[in-house]
C-alpha cells in the first residue's frame, strides 16, 4: 500500500504470527497488533472526525470490533484495508449520530521540530483553516480527500475501501478540491 500509514516497520509474517497468536487468545499478540497499527487507525479517525476525543473512542471501537472479527481474518491478507474500511465505518456512523461538528483540539498538533513562536503560530493557523476547510464538505468527500490525499492510498484502494468505483472516488475528490479551493479562497481574503 502507498499510503503513510500503511508502511509498516513489521514484515507481513510476524503480522501474521500475531494474528495467529490473537485467533488462539494469546493477548500479547492483540496487543502487539493494536500497537502495530494505532497510529494508523488514529490518524484516520482524526481526520475524519475533526475531534480528538471522539476519534479515540473510534478507535478504541475499531479495535474492539477486530477482536470480534479475528476469527474472519485471514492471516496472509494485509490487515490494513480492513482497518480502513471499518474506522470509515465507525466515523461515518459517529457523525450521523453527531450532527453537529466540532473542530479538532489543536492542542496536540505541535511541531515536531523546534520551530519559533511565530512559526508555531503560523502552522496552527493553517492547521486550523485547513480543518474548518474539511469541514464545508460533505462525508464522502472528505472521506476520499483524506484517504486519498491525507493518507495517500491510490485511487483504486481508495475505491475499495468505500465500496464503490475509482470514477466516483475520482469524482468526489475532484469535487472535494473545488470546495476547498473555493472555501479557503473566501475565508483567507476575509482574514487578510
Amino acid at each position: 500500500m502507498a499510503g503513510e500509514g500503511a508502511t509498516l516497520m513489521f514484515d507481513d509474517g510476524l503480522l501474521g504470527r500475531w494474528v495467529r497468536g490473537a485467533k488462539a487468545g494469546d493477548r500479547a499478540s492483540f496487543d502487539a497488533l493494536i500497537q502495530a497499527h494505532q497510529s494508523l487507525v488514529l490518524r484516520l479517525a482524526q481526520r475524519l472526525l475533526l475531534n480528538q476525543a471522539e476519534a479515540q473512542d473510534a478507535a478504541q471501537e475499531v479495535f474492539l470490533r477486530l477482536h470480534r472479527s479475528l476469527t474472519r481474518i485471514e492471516e496472509q491478507r494485509a490487515l490494513e484495508p480492513w482497518l480502513y474500511r471499518t474506522t470509515v465505518n465507525i466515523c461515518h456512523d459517529l457523525r450521523r449520530k453527531r450532527r453537529k461538528l466540532v473542530a479538532l483540539d489543536l492542542a496536540g498538533h505541535v511541531a515536531t521540530r523546534q520551530a519559533g513562536p511565530a512559526e508555531t503560530l503560523e502552522a496552527a493557523e493553517r492547521q486550523a483553516m485547513f480543518e474548518s476547510a474539511l469541514l464545508c464538505l460533505g462525508d464522502r468527500e472528505r472521506t476520499a480527500i483524506v484517504l486519498r490525499d491525507l493518507e495517500g492510498l491510490s485511487t483504486a484502494e481508495t475505491a475499495g475501501i468505500l465500496g464503490t468505483t475509482e470514477s466516483t472516488v475520482r469524482t468526489q475528490i475532484a469535487s472535494g478540491r473545488l470546495k476547498l479551493k473555493q472555501w479557503i479562497d473566501v475565508n483567507y481574503r476575509r482574514t487578510r
